[in-house]
């Protein structure tokens, strides 16, 4: 459990929130697909990889491939930190964004994605300083759209739900905060901006419009 001095907490997504990496994740994957013959069109991409998070399951049982979903997974894996090493960019304001939340409240990062490619993100760009502590997805049970990465990461912060506020890009993202009690504040991206975010509490067109006026009546 996390001590500071902060009674309220905002929790950030990566993919998509911090770092610019659907599209990464889509190459990545199409890569691997490729060997198979086998093509995901955008649109597959965006409702069975990002709004539904399934697409592994998906892509394996329309085509019957000799692999698993997981087995997918692994063998995008390495193709994915490749990319992450040497392509990825942050999302439009995200330092001055942090910079200015930092001072008012605890932040942390509750991702999907291993820590293995966490950490790449946090100590490629320098964002490690504004995250004392985070969540990977090694350290919880359930993935998005199920609560466990949020209820995870408020109990790192030592904070109650109604403390921490979620700001997520996608459907799953904003149903997980949901499913934890969470407020959802949804800052779509290109690859999101036509999932489902009638259950965040707030959109915003992008980063910048994130101020601690914002986050404060949500969490009052």
């Amino acid at each position: 459990m996390a001590r500071h001095a902060f009674s309220a907490g905002v929790i950030f997504d990566l993919d998509g929130v911090l770092i610019d990496s659907e599209g990464l994740y889509y190459r990545a994957y199409s890569e691997v697909l490729q060997r198979y013959g086998v093509t995901v069109s955008r649109r597959e991409y965006e409702e069975y990889w990002i709004a539904r998070g399934c697409g592994p399951e998906y892509i394996v049982a329309k085509h019957r491939l000799p692999i698993t979903p997981d087995e997918l997974r692994q063998l995008r894996s390495p193709i994915y930190q490749r990319l992450l090493e040497t392509e990825a960019t942050l999302m439009p304001y995200v330092e001055e964004t942090l910079a200015r939340l930092a001072p008012h409240f605890a932040l942390t990062v509750a991702t999907n994605s291993n820590r293995a490619h966490l950490q790449t993100v946090l100590h490629r760009f320098g964002l490690a300083r504004f995250f004392p502590v985070t969540v990977a997805r090694e350290d919880y049970t359930g993935a998005k759209p199920l609560p466990d990465a949020f209820l995870t990461a408020a109990t790192k912060l030592g904070l109650p739900v109604s403390r921490c506020v979620v700001v997520e890009d996608t459907y799953r993202g904003v149903l997980a905060a949901a499913n934890a009690g969470m407020a959802c504040i949804a800052i779509p991206n290109e690859y999101t901006r036509h999932n489902d975010f009638r259950r965040a509490r707030l959109v915003l067109p992008h980063l910048q419009a994130l101020t601690p006026e914002v986050i404060r009546p949500l969490v009052s």
